[in-house]
């Protein structure tokens, strides 16, 4: 076996009472794959900045092999007093590196290299420091959460560019199809140590499961023989006193392993306060526009969202998905077209840009809006530590400033804000940022029952295809199309993943002389008369079919039916036969052509 590039041995670190890395392991040989999990606080992002050197351990070793280079993206990188996003790149390299290597990144990354570092935005701001990090080919990648603020075609081009190259990666992230698509192994960090296998992201959930199954079994044997021991010292004591000394011990030792166990944390317990019911329509939008001078955002769009539907609006930074949320929801006025919103809607809105919290105010303060120690949550007080524990803060944390809460608390944070507020319409701009898997979990479990509508922003790939029953993709120019099922669906239905900023941003000029100078080509297949009428028909007789076959179920829902009318009985289980045989045929073709018709427009 080749020798670790890197080895951590031991290592030993605490913050306040309990040990935060207890006798943690890891080692990371040439060309090694390894996934980081953990949950949030578990000390992921300490530990690899102990691996990078940037954090000193307060016991054990750290070994890197001579000559091994390392770099290390952390989740909030310092562009210290650098000019523009190249300079800053080009600092990271060393002299035997390739300079042109930072400039190509940057580009493929979609950046100039012109821009300051500090007027950047979250995105582009993740984009240089991975530029940063990329360019000098290292041996080992240290990546924290690299997938954050990025658009989903950025977050493939990085997997591709990741996978291409020889260094050894360790990887922390919260998105699921990003691991199982580049880990090799994975390490668990759970509770101040590690347990690793040599398998992927894709096997850790059912294993983690396991292990965690075994545990429970270990505690509950160790439980029932501790109760044994305890009735033989209250009744079974005998005369042989150097045996029962020793017995004795025994017991001490058990209730000693007892009380030293550090169980699992909770899951937190994350519930959205609900409104009353909003109406069965809860947004129409038809042929609704928004432009930016000569640029559009918005051309002529149009959707209807029901009541209970989960709606996942995905698309590059800049795209302008917020803008379309903003049209949607109300917040922004069409320039043509209208928006009518259903009846009784009561809105709740997550939005990305934690930063406009006070950095210096308490978790307690944030909660409450600096007003004493109570929550309203749906509409009812609550005492904001239990509030806070619902959400996996500890009493403690209390009055802790916003300034030292990790991503993944802050995250959580703006979830319990969110969901406090009563609501029908869940408005979620980029939830999943750093979020650990289990907080995951719970949040998709709580989208599954809410019973409002969803309206979601995501480049989580893997938490869309879990939640989304739509998803709205850009095709430029302003163009939206709403696609049914959640983002592999999408793909699916398209052929095609989206575009990448940089190919849109490449040559406009010279591909428009070369449509120009292209041969005249066979001429473009058009929808026909019967065609175009069945599209603009269809839906009408399908919305009259759903009312036919409610009104023939509402018949047969009477038990006393088949007894009191059986030839009526017949009839309706015919007639509602049909009605379904119908609308099934009815929203087959209704696709059929909705494709061929995105398909002769993308021609």
């Amino acid at each position: 076996m080749a020798p670790p590039l890197i080895q951590l041995k031991d290592i030993k670190l605490t913050f306040g009472g309990t040990p935060l890395l207890n006798g943690v392991e890891l080692n990371v040989a040439t060309g090694e794959r390894v996934c980081l999990i953990g949950r949030n606080g578990s000390g992921k992002s300490t530990l690899l900045k102990i691996a990078a050197g940037l954090v000193e351990s307060d016991g054990g070793t750290r070994f890197v092999q001579p000559g091994a280079t390392i770099r290390y993206l952390p989740q909030e990188p310092d562009f210290g007093d650098h000019k523009t996003t190249l300079a800053y790149v080009e600092a990271g390299l060393a002299p035997g590196d390739d300079q042109h290597q930072a400039r190509y990144l940057l580009e493929q990354l979609g950046l100039t290299g012109d821009e300051h570092p500090h007027n950047l935005s979250g995105g582009e701001a993740r984009r240089a420091a991975l530029a940063c990090v990329l360019a000098p080919s290292p041996d080992i990648l240290l990546l924290d959460e690299p997938t954050n603020h990025l658009d989903l075609s950025t977050i493939e081009w990085l997997e591709q560019e990741l996978d291409s190259r020889r260094s050894a990666l360790v990887l922390i992230s919260h998105d699921r199809r990003f691991l199982t698509n580049l880990s090799r192994s994975t390490a668990w960090l759970d509770r101040g140590r590690i347990k690793q296998i040599d398998r992927g992201f894709a096997s850790f959930e059912s294993w983690r499961d396991e292990v965690l199954a075994e545990e429970e079994r270990d505690q509950h044997k160790l439980d029932r023989k501790i109760v044994d021991e305890e009735h033989w010292l209250r009744y079974g004591v005998s005369g042989r006193r150097k045996r029962n000394v020793k017995r004795l011990a025994n017991l001490h030792t058990l209730r000693d392993q007892r009380r030293n166990y550090r169980g699992t944390a909770g899951s937190a317990n994350l519930a959205a306060a609900e409104a009353e019911q909003s109406g069965k329509l809860v947004i129409e939008a038809k042929g609704i526009t928004m432009a930016y001078g000569e640029r559009k955002i918005v051309d002529n769009f149009s959707t209807r969202i029901q009541r209970g539907d989960r709606l996942g609006i995905i698309g590059p930074n800049g795209a302008g998905k917020t803008t379309l949320v903003n049209l949607l929801t109300g917040g922004m006025q069409p320039d043509t077209g209208t928006v009518r919103l259903g009846a009784n809607l009561e809105m709740a809105t997550l939005d990305q840009h934690r930063e406009s919290l006070d950095p210096k105010s308490t978790l307690a303060e944030a909660l409450t809006g600096g007003r004493g120690d109570q929550i309203m949550v749906g509409g009812k007080p609550k005492h904001v530590v239990g509030y806070m524990k619902d959400f996996l803060f500890a009493q403690e944390q209390r009055g802790t400033p916003l300034e030292v809460l990790s991503g993944g608390e802050r995250g959580r944070l703006m979830l319990a804000r969110a969901l406090a507020k009563p609501s029908n319409l869940l408005v979620l701009d980029e939830p999943t940022n750093d979020l650990d898997l289990e907080t995951l979990d719970v949040l998709e479990d709580m989208l599954g029952d809410y019973e409002g509508t969803v309206i979601l922003i995501s480049h989580d790939r893997d938490f869309l295809d879990r939640v989304v029953t739509s998803v709205i993709a850009p095709e430029g120019n302003g163009r939206w199309i709403e696609y049914a099922g959640g983002y592999s669906d999408m793909l699916a239905q398209r052929g095609a993943d989206l575009k990448r900023e940089t190919a849109k941003a490449q040559a406009p000029a010279e591909k428009k002389e070369e449509r120009q100078a292209a041969p005249a080509s066979a001429p473009k297949r058009r929808l026909s008369f019967n065609e175009k009428h069945a599209l603009e028909t269809l839906p009408k007789k399908m919305e009259k079919l759903h009312a036919d076959i409610a009104k023939l179920q509402r018949v047969l829902d009477d038990p006393n039916l088949y007894a009191k009318d059986r030839k009526k009985f017949d009839d309706t289980s015919a007639a509602i036969a049909k009605a379904h045989d119908e609308l099934s045929a009815a929203e087959e073709r209704w696709l059929e052509l909705e494709m061929l018709r995105e398909e002769i427009e993308q021609a």
